[in-house]
C-alpha cells in the first residue's frame, strides 16, 4: 500500500485539447505497472473537451454543476452532479460545462499498450456547442 501525498499541482488544461478554461488534477499516478488514469476536471462555463476517444472507454462521475456530453452522431445529453456516464472503448465524444454553469467530474480510464489514455481530434466548434442547446 502507498499513500500518495505529493500530487502535482492543479494544471491548466492544454488548449490543443480543450476550449475555454479547464483545470486538471491528476488523482492516479501514471507510473507503471498501473494502467489506471484518474483526473478531477473542473470546467468553467461553456468550457469543453475536443472530440476524443479512449482505447478502453471512460467513466465520468459528475461531482458538481451542470454539464453536457455528446457522442458522435447522437444528441447532446445534459448531466448534473451525481450522474455517471459510461463511454464505450473507441467511442468518439466530448464533454464540458453547460452555459452559465461550472461542472466538475472525475474521469477514469485505462491507458492503451502505448501508454496513451486518449486519442484527440478536432476542437468542438462554437457552432457545434451552441447547436447542443
Amino acid at each position: 500500500m502507498d499513500i500518495i501525498r505529493n500530487r502535482p499541482q492543479t494544471a491548466v488544461a492544454p488548449k490543443e485539447w480543450f476550449t475555454g478554461t479547464v483545470y486538471l488534477d491528476g488523482l492516479a499516478p501514471s507510473d507503471q505497472p498501473s494502467e489506471l488514469r484518474a483526473y478531477r476536471v473542473h470546467f468553467t462555463p461553456t468550457a469543453r473537451t475536443a472530440w476524443h476517444s479512449h482505447p478502453h472507454g471512460q467513466l465520468l462521475h459528475i461531482t458538481d454543476g451542470v454539464g453536457r456530453v455528446q457522442r458522435e452522431g447522437s444528441a447532446v445529453e445534459q448531466v448534473t452532479a451525481g450522474d455517471t456516464v459510461r463511454i464505450a472503448p473507441g467511442e468518439v465524444h466530448w464533454h464540458g460545462a453547460a452555459p452559465g454553469n461550472f461542472m466538475t467530474h472525475i474521469a477514469f480510464q485505462m491507458s492503451g499498450e502505448d501508454g496513451e489514455d486518449a486519442s484527440w481530434g478536432e476542437l468542438v466548434s462554437d457552432a457545434e456547442y451552441e447547436a447542443a442547446g
